[in-house]
C-alpha cells in the first residue's frame, strides 16, 4: 500500500499557514516552517513495516495547490493522511472533493486536534474516510493500514463508515511504547525544508525533536486555553538517553548545528538532570546548540546553570498575560513575580529568553490588556527577555476555554465559522476594547523590538557575524509579523 503524508497548499492571500506540528494556528507574511513531528513518526513507522510512503509538505515545498494535485495524480497513492486545524478544516473538505475526483481509489485520513475534539463533524460534512483521535495518530495510521491490510484490528480511537453509517472503534487510548519508537528517518521526511526558516534557530541548518507529549502542567486540567490536553490527557515522555543517542545521530550524520524540542514543556527534574550530564559527558555540548519551550517556576539557578552547562541556548516561556486576574483564568498557576524572577534566573544563567504572548481574553479590561503590553517592555527593555511572540487568544474546539466561551456567550461569532479562527482578528468578545484596538496592541507589542533601549542592548550583544546575520534575521521575522496584524 502507498500512502501519502500531505499539507496541501492553501491560497488565500494571507500568507503562509502554520499549520504543521503546531499549537496555534496563524498565517505569516514570512515564511515559517515547523517540521511535524508525529506525521514524521508515523512515515517512519510505516516505511519499517514495509509500506511505500510518500512524503507531499506543500507547504513547506511552496509548490502551487495545482502542483500539489499534479504530484499527488503522479504518486497515486491508497491512502492519504492530512493534519488539519480549526481555522482550515473546512478548506480541507473541499480539498478531499478535489483529490475524491482526481484519484478515485485515494482514501483520504484526518489527524489533529481540531478533529479528535469534533470527529463527527468532517465524517458528517465531507467525503473524508477516516478520522483518527489523539496524539498517537503515528501509532494509529500504522495500525489503520495494517487494518486495511488485513493484518490487524482495529485500535480505539478511529472514525469510520460501515453500510452508509458513521461509526467509532471507541474511545482513543495512550499506552504506546514512545521508547520503542525508531528514529524519525529525516531523509523521507525531507528534513532539510524545515532546517533553515524557523525563528527558533540561530545556528542552520536545524532540526526538531520531541521527547514527550505534550505538557506535564495538568493542575484543575492545565491551561484554560490549550487545546492539546485533547490530544494528550496524560503526559509521556521518553527516557533521557534515548533524545540523548538522537542528538548524537542527527550531529555526526546530519552536521546539524540547533535542536529545538517541541515537548508542549521540556521534563525536569532528575529527568532533565540526567539529559544534561549525558550531554556534558558525550560532548554533545560543544558540538549543537539545544532549545525547548519551558514553564516558569520549574527550576532553580542551579538549574538553569546546569541547563547553560549542557548546551542549552534558548528557553521559550509561555507568559500569555501580565494581569493576575487574566493568569488566574486561564489557570496558569503562576504570579506576575514568579514569571518575572524565572526571566532573572535565566538570563543570569546566560540563557536566550522568548516569551510568547496573548491578548483578546474574554471581558479583559483595556487596563489588564495595558498591563500585559507594560509588562513585555518591562522584559525586553530591562534585558530579562530577549525576544517574544504575541498572538490573539484562539479559544479552539477541545480546550476548556471553548468550552467556557460557548456556555458564556463570549464568543463573537458562531461555532462553524471556523476560518475566523485563524488569528487574523479576535474570537473572544473583549471588555472595553474593540478588536482592532486589540489588534493594534499585538502590532505594538511587536514593535517593541525597536525601542531604543533594547536596540542598543542588542548591538553591545553582537560579538560575531553569526550574531549579526541572526539579528537581520530576527528583524525581516519582526516586520512580517507587524504585517501578519495589519
Amino acid at each position: 500500500m502507498r500512502v501519502s503524508i500531505s499539507y496541501p497548499p492553501i491560497d488565500t492571500g494571507k500568507g503562509v499557514p502554520l499549520l504543521s506540528q503546531n499549537r496555534q494556528f496563524q498565517y505569516f507574511h514570512e515564511p515559517t516552517y515547523i517540521y511535524p513531528m508525529v506525521p514524521a513518526y508515523a512515515a517512519t513507522l510505516l516505511k519499517g513495516a514495509g509500506y511505500d510512503v510518500v512524503w507531499n509538505d506543500g507547504i513547506a515545498e511552496e509548490k502551487s495547490y495545482g502542483q500539489w494535485l499534479g504530484d499527488l495524480k503522479r504518486n497515486s497513492p491508497d491512502l492519504v493522511m492530512i493534519e488539519t486545524k480549526t481555522p482550515v478544516v473546512k478548506k480541507h473538505w473541499r480539498i478531499i472533493d478535489d483529490i475524491k475526483e482526481l484519484v478515485p481509489e485515494a482514501r483520504v485520513v484526518l489527524v489533529g486536534d481540531h478533529i479528535t475534539a469534533l470527529p463527527r463533524e468532517s465524517m458528517e460534512n465531507s467525503r473524508v474516510d477516516y478520522v483518527i483521535e489523539g496524539g498517537d495518530y503515528d501509532f494509529l495510521l500504522l495500525n489503520l493500514v495494517d487494518y486495511l491490510e488485513g493484518k490487524a484490528e482495529l485500535e480505539p480511537g478511529i472514525w469510520f463508515r460501515e453500510n452508509g453509517r458513521i461509526k467509532s472503534s471507541g474511545s482513543f487510548r495512550l499506552d504506546h511504547d514512545l521508547d520503542g519508537l525508531p528514529f524519525i528517518d529525516r531523509d523521507l521526511t525531507r528534513w532539510w525544508l524545515y532546517s533553515e526558516k524557523n525563528g527558533n534557530f540561530k545556528e542552520t541548518p536545524g532540526t526538531y525533536t520531541m521527547v514527550g507529549r505534550d505538557c506535564w502542567w495538568r493542575k484543575n486540567g492545565g491551561c484554560t486555553f490549550c487545546s492539546w490536553p485533547t490530544l494528550y490527557p496524560t503526559y509521556r515522555v521518553r527516557k533521557p538517553e534515548l533524545l540523548v543517542n538522537e542528538i548524537g545521530m542527527l550531529i555526526e550524520k546530519y552536521r546539524v548545528r540547533e535542536v529545538f524540542d517541541d515537548t508542549g514543556t521540556f521534563p525536569v527534574g532528575n529527568w532533565l538532570r540526567k539529559f544534561c550530564d549525558l550531554m556534558i559527558e558525550r560532548g554533545y555540548n560543544e558540538g549543537v546548540l539545544f532549545s525547548c519551550n519551558m514553564r516558569f517556576g520549574a527550576l532553580s539557578l542551579e538549574d538553569y546553570k546546569l541547563m547553560k552547562k549542557a548546551g542549552f541556548r534558548m528557553l521559550l516561556f509561555g507568559l500569555e498575560s501580565g494581569s493576575q486576574r487574566v493568569l488566574d483564568e486561564l489557570n496558569k498557576g503562576l504570579t506576575v513575580e514568579e514569571m518575572v524572577d524565572s526571566c532573572r534566573k535565566a538570563k543570569e544563567a546566560e540563557l536566550t529568553v522568548h516569551v510568547t504572548i496573548m491578548f483578546g481574553y474574554a471581558g479583559a479590561s483595556r487596563e489588564e490588556e495595558l498591563q500585559t503590553y507594560r509588562l513585555a517592555r518591562k522584559l525586553m527593555d530591562g534585558g530579562y527577555a530577549d525576544t517574544l511572540q504575541s498572538t490573539l487568544l484562539m479559544p479552539y474546539p477541545g480546550s476548556r476555554l471553548y468550552e467556557m466561551a460557548v456556555e458564556k456567550g463570549w464568543l463573537r461569532y458562531s461555532p462553524g465559522e471556523w476560518e475566523r479562527w485563524d488569528m487574523s482578528e479576535p474570537v473572544l468578545k473583549s471588555g472595553d476594547m474593540s478588536p482592532e484596538e486589540v489588534k493594534q496592541l499585538c502590532d505594538e507589542t511587536y514593535k517593541l523590538f525597536f525601542s531604543p533601549k533594547y536596540v542598543f542592548r542588542r548591538m553591545l550583544s553582537i560579538r560575531s557575524l553569526g550574531d549579526l546575520k541572526f539579528s537581520f534575521r530576527g528583524a525581516r521575522k519582526i516586520l512580517g509579523h507587524i504585517k501578519d496584524f495589519k
